[in-house]
């Protein structure tokens, strides 16, 4: 219902809202400096201006809420909701619920500074380090909606045998979705890897030998800002938030290189120099994923370092995500990355979160292998799988066109196994 306001600029509107985002509303506004008015004019705004659907709302208990709008909004955002076969209750829930999400407390805002940090780390190569650090990047970087809905749709799809090899019921999934907000983040993956697949995949230039890098701002040798190195990923997907610190020639030498100047430089602490070489980078970001070289050596331990629990930071917010095989060699290789992870926590005095183990390029017509493989991995103790990789062709068509996977096809099985993986890392 719509009476005129005194002056005409304005009309009244009465409908119905749940006191608990009446009060959410209200403190906001007053956080912000706006008045409620003008927050909800926005708010239906945008609502209506989305061309993508959002998640109902739960009104129960929905009390009058009144408020004023500009004339003629309030029988627009009506017909919206008449053509969305939705409640205008339900739909001003919708846009205030949006709103929030999208201008969040002050205080949330500077709760914690450090973006999250994720290492995909195992020394075997061959394994998927580089298409899992890729895959969970874009599904953080892509718009919340389309990977909420992508996720929706390949869950319902799934039968009994697939439900059953990721160990959750349907419903457990889809309350996962429901329970976290996946996508929207600024993400950055940096190619740690000399080798440079990650920016290969996605045509990238690696770094040329003797050029500035993040070698060589690992050991206080470089000249201009980082910052200048970072490619954005151009495309309509990600809106501008992915980015890809490229791989570098020089990372064959970082070993040594990190040893020479821990030897030269008093106070140098080489397992410090990745994270004091991104500190500049990280307030751009919310979310650092760092694929790192198939080894054991001391850029493993500076990526290790990184990846620690900081002060202050929640359990399983950042930390370590291990890709393997259904196979006995990655077994091994798997325990001597744990050995190394245990030995550094136990001498620097650190605390380092396993996110959990990816199962790639699994193929259950390989046997007895690979089905008691699987198996040992589900019940490893400490770890979780977070997904299994079924080694499919569209991860190899993407690195062929030197796209994205989640670009190239966002809605295949690979595509959805990777927002699976992230949804699964976030937790």
């Amino acid at each position: 219902m719509a009476s005129p306001y005194p002056d005409g600029d304005r009309e009244k509107v009465a409908s119905k809202l749940t006191p608990a985002l009446q009060q959410e509303l209200k403190i906001r506004c007053a956080e912000l400096g706006l008045d409620i008015q003008e927050a909800v004019t926005t708010a239906v705004t945008a609502w209506r201006a989305s061309t993508h659907p959002n998640r109902d709302v739960d009104t129960a208990g929905a009390k009058s809420f009144s408020t004023w709008l500009p004339p003629g909004l309030y029988d627009a955002f009506k017909d919206t909701c008449g053509d969305r076969d939705l409640s205008y209750v339900q739909g001003l829930a919708q846009s205030i619920r949006t709103w929030l999400d999208d201008n969040p407390s002050p205080k949330e805002r500077h709760q914690t500074t450090d973006p999250q940090r994720w290492v995909t780390a195992n020394q075997k190569g061959g394994v998927g380090k580089t298409s899992v650090a890729l895959g969970a990047a874009e599904a953080e970087a892509e718009d919340p909606q389309e990977s909420a809905d992508c996720l929706r749709q390949y869950i319902e799809s799934l039968s009994y045998n697939d439900l059953k090899r990721i160990g959750n019921s349907r419903t457990e999934l889809l309350d996962q979705i429901a329970d976290l907000t996946l996508g929207g983040k600024r993400v950055l993956v940096v190619d740690y890897d000399p080798q440079s697949h990650l920016s290969d995949q996605l045509g990238i230039p690696q770094i040329p030998p003797g050029e500035e890098s993040l070698v060589k701002h690992m050991v206080g040798e470089a000249e201009g800002d980082l910052r200048d190195l970072v490619v954005k990923i151009d495309d309509p997907r990600f809106r501008g938030r992915l980015h890809v610190l490229p791989g570098a020639f020089d990372g064959f030498i970082l070993d040594s290189r990190l040893a020479l100047t821990a030897a030269q430089s008093r106070g140098f602490q080489k397992e410090v120099a990745l994270e004091r070489a991104l500190h500049p980078l990280e307030g751009d970001y919310d979310l650092i994923v760092i694929d790192s070289p198939p080894s054991l050596g001391l850029a493993m331990d500076a990526a290790l370092y990184y990846a620690r629990r900081r002060r202050n930071e929640k359990p399983g917010r950042s930390g370590v995500i291990i890709p393997v095989q259904a196979e006995d060699s990655s077994a091994t290789a798997y325990k001597m990355l744990v050995d190394q992870i245990e030995d550094l926590c136990k001498d620097l005095g650190l605390e380092v979160d396993y996110l959990g183990l990816v199962v790639n390029q699994y193929d259950s017509r390989r046997g007895f292998v690979a089905t008691s493989s699987l198996a040992q991995w589900n019940s490893l103790e400490g770890q979780r799988v977070l997904a299994v990789l079924d080694d499919l062709k569209e991860q190899r068509e993407a690195v062929r066109m030197k796209e994205p996977l989640l670009a190239y096809a966002p809605h295949s099985k690979q595509a959805n196994t990777m927002r699976m993986i992230a949804m699964g890392a976030a937790r």
